[in-house]
């Protein structure tokens, strides 16, 4: 039987074997600026990607709701590592 997959796992799984598939380090170079922001913010990550110069990553997470408010999409930039 198969062990089900959280989100962020299954998102960064799915990051990284696309950048094993295309030989581009950019998705491993935002794992750790993704594992910040989800922790820190306590969100789901909905993506994680290297800006064009290759110095930062774009993460964006989804809070989710509270206090009968709407669930919140932030986006925060990283140092790429």
């Amino acid at each position: 039987m198969l062990k089900p997959m959280h989100g962020l796992q299954l998102a960064l799984a799915g990051g990284l074997l696309l950048a094993f598939q295309t030989g581009s380090t950019s998705a491993a170079d935002c794992n750790a600026a993704a594992q910040t922001v989800v922790r820190s913010t306590g969100g789901q990550l909905l993506s994680a990607v290297l800006t064009p110069d290759g110095n930062s990553c774009l993460v964006t997470v989804i809070i989710p709701a509270s206090d009968g408010n709407m669930p919140r999409k932030i986006t925060q930039t990283l140092p790429a590592n």
